[in-house]
């Protein structure tokens, strides 16, 4: 402890300062620069997606049981994952902010760049993030320990999520694009720093036991990472009641933050005038629903040791559902209270995703005291969990971009042909009719499928 700072805490946390710095940004920008920058067409989008959300959902369990069963260091020790890991994960960021050529509308390269730009950066960030994730659960056991993990944790992502801020700030929401790709170099560099420290100084519980293993594993390679391991572990955690409860709760939440990530800017630009909120207040805004759920969550520390995770994130999806609601019955045109509505909603999701971890490292601990094994299958629950939700992040962009181009927002930057205003009135009624009844009907299903999970610390 130097001037009471965790070490190893701290070094965990770096590798989420400069994840939370690049996925904001990305998942913030790249549907918008596609959509409205590359005009890509909407068959390329989904077939861009459709191509995603397998690689999406396969990675995840894959990654898991080759960091939890791979006899090489580089896969199989935690820190050498992340360390290895960060360069190629930052340049992976930079992929979709460099347009390969000109694009001229419905351009079919716009569409395999955007492919490529997915499946690089999601698996890149797999394999890095999934070592952090299995660390968690390895650094400690101990209940207090994790909560100290999650409040470095939350320091770093606030820190982190400014990105989005002063990225706003300085490209005015990406219309200045030289200076947004200047920004986003800036950042990579800076993301590849901060997860390189990670790998060099953070340290786990298990690293001995996994040094040993190592060894063994050298002097008896008979097929460990054979397709009947991967069925029967992956049995072996699906058949846990708590952990189906989970998953079916954390698909929707994934559904609700990309909902929130990809269109948050686009339902803001379209449905609050622009006299109303200027850019740079835009730009405030959009920080807010970055950094602002880190503050949630820090505030809420002592919360969380009084009524535990479960109460938390319970009550998250009641305020969800009722703010969901009550915005609809007021209306779209309270344009301050919209505004308030959109940040708000973003900051409640994110913080109570944030905690998301604590349950998850528990479902580990339940599976090894069951199971009785030598050491925490860490990876393969989190990927196993990541099998099921990830799907989520390319159903969202998917659904909602399907409904508004039913409703013209195809058109809506046609600089050729100038369309009738009044056919955009019902594509701002359908904007506004999502951000109200997508958040109540999740709300609803997460209170149905969080309420009967057993594990209640």
């Amino acid at each position: 402890f130097v001037l009471g700072i965790h070490p190893n805490a701290l070094a965990y946390s770096m590798t989420t300062l400069g994840a939370g710095m690049m996925n904001s940004i990305f998942n913030f920008y790249y549907v918008k620069l596609f959509l409205n920058r590359y005009k890509i067409s909407e068959v390329a989008f989904h077939q861009a997606q459709v191509v995603f959300m397998i690689w999406n959902a396969i990675n995840d369990p894959l990654f898991g049981y080759i960091q939890d069963n791979s006899k090489f260091a580089c896969c199989s020790r935690r820190q050498f994952s992340i360390l290895y890991g960060a360069p190629l994960y930052a340049l992976a960021f930079l992929l979709p902010w460099f347009p390969w050529k000109h694009y001229e509308e419905g351009d079919w390269l716009s569409g395999l760049h955007l492919i490529v730009a997915l499946c690089a950066f999601d698996g890149l960030l797999t394999f890095v993030l999934l070592a952090q994730c299995a660390l968690f659960a390895e650094i400690s056991t101990r209940h207090e320990s994790r909560l100290q993990l999650i409040k470095y944790n939350q320091v770093a992502t606030l820190i982190g999520s400014t990105s989005i801020l002063f990225c706003g700030l300085i490209s005015d929401n990406m219309e200045n694009f030289a200076y947004f790709q200047a920004f986003a170099v800036l950042v990579a560099a800076l993301a590849t720093a901060c997860m390189c420290y990670t790998g060099k100084y953070s340290t786990s519980q298990y690293e001995q036991r996994e040094i040993c293993t190592e060894n063994a594993n050298l002097e008896n390679s008979d097929g460990a990472l054979s397709w009947s391991s991967v069925i029967s572990l992956t049995k072996q955690i699906m058949t846990e009641k708590n952990f189906l409860f989970f998953v079916t709760m954390n698909f929707f939440q994934v559904f609700h933050l990309a909902f929130c990530n990809n269109f948050m800017m686009i339902f803001a630009d379209n449905l609050i005038p622009k006299d109303v909120l200027s850019s740079s207040i835009r730009s405030i805004m959009y920080g807010a629903g970055f950094i602002c759920p880190q503050c949630l969550v820090l505030l809420s520390h002592t919360s969380l040791k009084k009524f535990g995770y479960y109460r938390i994130i319970l009550f998250s999806f009641y305020f969800e559902g009722v703010a969901a609601a009550v915005m609809f019955v007021l209306g779209p045109e309270h344009y301050y209270l919209l505004a308030f509505y959109l940040t708000t909603n973003m900051v409640v999701v994110q913080a109570s995703f944030s905690l998301f971890n604590l349950p998850l490292a528990d479902i580990v601990d339940a599976d090894l005291i069951k199971h009785k094994r030598r050491s925490p299958l860490s990876s393969m629950v989190f990927g196993t969990n990541a099998l099921f939700t990830k799907p989520a992040q390319s159903l969202a962009p998917m659904l909602v971009v399907t409904i508004l181009n039913q409703f013209g927002y195809e058109n809506l930057n046609d600089e050729v042909a100038q369309p009738d205003p009044s056919l955009f009135l019902g594509l701002h009624d359908a904007m506004f009719y999502l951000i109200c009844l997508v958040p109540l009907c999740i709300a609803v299903i997460q209170i149905l499928t969080w309420t009967p999970f057993s594990i209640q610390n």
